[in-house]
């Protein structure tokens, strides 16, 4: 509440949702939207029209234009990035400009200009990466943990979240298989494949949790379930014939949140789990409450809860899709 809030990306699905819960859920001073698609600008301005709304055309690649844009903000939520794998495995130079140098200039600008909150979206792809994509993405988690040192005591506080596929976001399966569907025939890639999965509303409140709860440098990851992509397919389109087309340059069998060397990190709560900064060159004060995991204790997307057909189709109703 009457704050000045900068979302980096915020024409994206992620950034919009955000933007739509800030406006709706609370009274900010004003919401600056960041994004370098004009037409998306276009698009969002008319379907949001809110006096406390600014769009401010530019891309986290230009440092200069951050610099500008971050002026008397208070917090910055970063969620612009290049997210599709396969098209950073082609373009892996343009994924680094974005998700890489992006996520310095973010961190710089908003040291110079003295922003008092970052929090920036991760994914778990950023573990144990295999691709590109979540190469940068924990290269950007490694950054921004890292500026907190450059803050010090009582400056800037950088803080990051780190979940799952996020259902029914620009380039999920979901409304692939929707479409699909229609067709009656699915491409699966391979139907063993387990996938962790979060609704866009709790992506958005773990967000807004690591704005308030973070104290500097801190990973916040969500309890998910997850499920197999065969599983997947029977939610959305039972009986529908299936084509496995076999995985894509880049991609894992199974996703992993947490390893089993970051969990001596770990601070475990009821609905999510903390990971403290391995290295903390800055005056982070203990985390009270939650309790310690067990040792070499993994999280991965196979080992986790397994939603059957049922209530993966549950699930999706309670998202608001027709399934």
């Amino acid at each position: 509440d009457d704050k000045s809030i900068l979302v980096t990306g915020g024409t994206g699905s992620c950034g919009t949702a955000f933007v739509r819960r800030l406006l709706d859920d609370h009274s900010p001073r004003r919401v600056v939207v960041l994004s370098r698609d004009e037409q998306k600008h276009h698009r969002m301005a008319r379907e949001i029209p809110d006096p406390r709304l600014r769009f401010f055309v530019g891309d986290v690649r230009d440092r200069d234009r951050l610099l500008r844009a971050f002026r008397g903000v208070d917090i910055v939520v970063h969620a612009a990035a290049m997210k599709h794998v396969h098209i950073s495995e082609y373009n892996p130079i343009e994924a680094i400009r974005t998700n890489v140098d992006g996520a310095a200039n973010v961190a710089d600008a908003a040291l110079d200009r003295g922003v008092g909150r970052v929090v920036a979206l991760s994914t778990d792809k950023a573990v144990s990466p295999l691709n590109l994509y979540g190469a940068t993405k924990l290269c950007m988690e490694k950054l921004l943990v890292a500026s907190n040192s450059s803050a010090g005591d009582g400056g800037t506080r950088f803080d990051l979240v780190r979940y799952g596929n996020v259902v029914g976001s620009e380039g999920s399966v979901v409304p692939l298989f929707l479409e699909q569907r229609r067709r009656e025939r699915l491409t699966v890639t391979d139907p063993a494949m387990t996938r962790f999965w979060i609704g866009m509303n709790r992506a958005v409140d773990l967000v807004l949790l690591a704005r308030s709860d973070g104290l500097g440098g801190e990973i916040f990851v969500p309890k998910l379930p997850a499920c197999s992509v065969a599983t997947l397919a029977e939610a959305i389109a039972p009986g529908v014939p299936v084509e496995t087309i076999g995985i894509r340059p880049g991609e894992k069998i199974h996703e992993s949140m947490i390893t089993e060397d970051e969990s001596r990190l770990l601070v475990e709560y009821e609905q999510y789990f903390v990971l403290r900064p391995n290295v903390s060159n800055w005056a982070i004060p203990a985390r009270t409450g939650g309790t310690r995991p067990e040792e070499a204790f993994e999280y991965s997307s196979d080992i986790t809860y397994q939603l059957d057909a049922e209530e993966t189709r549950g699930l999706l109703k309670d998202l608001d899709f027709d399934v």
